[in-house]
């Protein structure tokens, strides 16, 4: 089966992070988000692959090679135009698109089972949100048809607490209704056509995990829902012990582990007295030196952590330490 992973944004919510690789390339644990939504599409068949590149392209291909075709936007074509600038991949397939800058186990086989029952042009993955001014939500009827949208409302009012995932199947006939330009916006030019033109198109409402990583905190809550299990990511690493998780070449000799859950890749060096309190995810590659002390930390691969340094709620990457949460005296 085909699919189309998002991949050509900027990524400016994650900056400075993003200043130096592409959105869908920042690591969650042992590979980048893209690398885990590309993984899940395969276990679930979605084995012939398309991903549209515009920031930092040589990144993404550079990572995953011969395993996605690759398609180049010159000038960003938008949520919508990125796709009809596919169409060709998907013939008279139906096209099913995901996000590559998210973090999600949903069953897209079930996506495609709800379009094919409903019988519309579109069908749109959609999941209750907690606050609805952070998210476009989706308004429909007791059959699912979708009657509207509304942009960031306000909870009080929001009259549907449905955010919209970017987890989408259409037909091939969808893009009868683009307009006739490059740049082409779901949200603002596609679906508003639907509506206009009184054509069905319908919700599929998941309870599976959905981040769309669109801040440092979700990246941060992201990595701990993935340590806890509540996110189905295939990572590698050996249980070392209760809450413990160590890649391949990594030793914890010297290393005090206060409490979990931690993960730690492959290669990862440790000077002699490092404190450990969970959660606590340190990439492939990086280094830790004698003395430092991390507690609800995230470090990325190849990451160097000086010696005596006291890390409490950081994000620490290439660029330094790009957020914390909380001062120093809180490692206690």
């Amino acid at each position: 089966m085909k699919a189309m992973v998002l991949a050509a944004g900027l990524g400016t919510r994650l900056k400075p992070i993003t200043f130096e690789i592409p959105k869908p390339m920042v690591p969650v644990l042992d590979r980048p988000v893209m690398a885990h939504i590309v993984g899940m599409l395969e276990r679930q068949g979605f084995t012939d692959l398309i991903a549209n590149l515009h920031y930092y392209p040589d990144a993404i291909r550079g990572y995953f090679g011969d395993r996605l075709t690759y398609r180049f936007e010159e000038e960003l074509l938008g949520t919508a135009g990125g796709v009809r600038n596919v169409r060709d991949f998907f013939g008279d397939d139906l096209v099913v698109i995901v996000s590559g800058d998210a973090l999600t186990d949903t069953d897209l086989n079930a996506l495609v089972e709800r379009h094919r029952s409903a019988g519309g042009i579109a069908t749109l993955t959609v999941k209750k949100v907690e606050d609805t001014r952070e998210y476009g939500v989706v308004i429909h009827d007791s059959d699912g048809r979708i009657q509207g949208f509304q942009e960031k409302p306000d909870p009080a009012e929001a009259l549907s607490e449905l955010g919209n995932c970017g987890i989408y199947c259409f037909s091939p006939e969808i893009f009868d209704y683009f307009p006739d330009r490059p740049f082409v916006d779901w949200a603002n030019d596609v679906f508003p056509a639907l509506l206009e033109s009184d054509v069905p198109f319908h919700v599929h409402e998941i309870e599976d995990y959905w981040n769309d990583v669109g801040s440092l905190a979700e990246l941060r809550q992201g990595t701990w829902d993935a340590l806890d299990g509540a996110l189905g990511l295939d990572v590698t690493g050996e249980r070392f012990a209760a809450g413990v998780t160590v890649g391949a070449g990594t030793s914890l000799d010297g290393v005090e582990i206060v409490e979990g859950p931690v993960w730690v890749g492959a290669g990862v060096e440790f000077g002699e007295g490092v404190r450990l309190i969970g959660p606590v995810a340190i990439g492939d590659g990086a280094s830790v030196g004698a003395g430092a002390a991390l507690r609800e930390t995230i470090v990325f691969p190849g990451t160097e952590v000086a010696a005596g340094e006291i890390l409490i709620g950081a994000i620490h990457g290439g660029t330094g330490i790009v957020d914390r949460l909380r001062p120093l005296d809180a490692l206690r």
